[in-house]
């Protein structure tokens, strides 16, 4: 029987934590207090075994005595980013999508808008993109969306992976109502595998990209229709949250829409010529930033 590490071993060591708080602060964006101090412990539980080292303290040593740090950064985020993500979370944005901003957007550009984009700038694992995407589908079938494409970025490469799997427990789509489930979910023909997956229809659709939303500019095109950054704001400081809000604001086309969480309802006040239209729902004006894509 494998012996126990000593308890003060399997723990990170004071200087190790504060460096990783450091660290995730500064590329990420976000605090690590000592009150987060045993969540990511036991997130990094599962580093320390992919590296067969024989503790935490170990894993701090291999990151800034051992030079470990750049080849094990993707990991290290991955581990201690939050990843909360549902399907149709926050229903009422999704009906805003459907009753006010695609009818606005069509009638804004002469009745026909060729092609529709839509970006999920903390897409986690994808339930939020596929949300839209069963939206706007049901919209294309109804006649009142030509084409639409939807683009999913988060920092985490774990989630992304399975974002692009489009995989899912069957309990964890439960909140798709039935009719979309008929439409746009395959069961798995192994009765044991109580899974199901998103249409190929729909995965089409789709592309999940990596993205720091703490880098200085986004590579991605600046007509977007409808941009979702909901409940990651809240893990970020003021000046950081206004940085951020006035990048994606920049890629939007004039009149789109920018969909924030309800935590965060009052943040996009007055940042990149965005303008309240609901709560937690901002549009920008005619002579905001958004222009045609590179």
């Amino acid at each position: 029987m494998k012996p126990s590490l000593p308890e003060t071993y399997d723990h990170l060591a004071d200087k190790h934590f504060v460096a990783i708080a450091k660290v995730i602060e500064t590329r990420v964006g976000i605090k690590l207090p000592q009150t987060k101090r045993t969540m990511v412990e036991g997130r990094l539980r599962k580093r320390v075994r992919a590296l067969s080292l024989s503790g935490l303290h170990a894993y701090g040593a291999h990151l800034f005595e051992r030079g470990g740090l750049d080849d094990e950064l993707v990991h290290l985020i991955d581990c201690v980013t939050t990843n909360k993500t549902d399907f149709f979370r926050e229903p009422s944005h999704f009906e805003f999508l459907r009753d006010v901003a695609v009818p606005q957007l069509t009638q804004r550009h002469g009745g026909r808008l060729p092609n529709l984009k839509v970006w999920s700038a903390a897409s986690s694992t994808g339930a939020e993109a596929y949300t839209a995407a069963m939206v706007l589908q049901d919209l294309v079938a109804a006649g009142k969306v030509a084409r639409f494409s939807i683009l999913g970025t988060d920092i985490s490469t774990e989630v992304l992976r399975e974002a692009r799997s489009a995989i899912y427990p069957r309990d964890f789509v439960a909140p798709v109502p039935a009719p979309m489930q008929q439409r746009y979910l395959m069961r798995s023909k192994d009765p044991r595998d109580d899974v199901v997956r998103i249409t190929p229809e729909l995965r089409r659709q789709v592309n999940f990209e990596r993205l720091n939303l703490m880098d200085d500019a986004y590579p991605f095109d600046r007509d977007v229709d409808v941009i979702f950054c909901r409940n990651v704001l809240i893990y970020f400081d003021k000046p950081t949250q206004q940085a951020v809000l006035s990048r994606l604001a920049s890629h939007l086309r004039p009149g789109g829409y920018l969909m924030l969480g309800h935590s965060e309802s009052m943040a996009g006040s007055g940042v990149g010529g965005l303008q309240s239209i609901v709560p937690t729902v901002y549009q920008a004006g005619t002579a905001a930033m958004g222009r045609s894509a590179a």
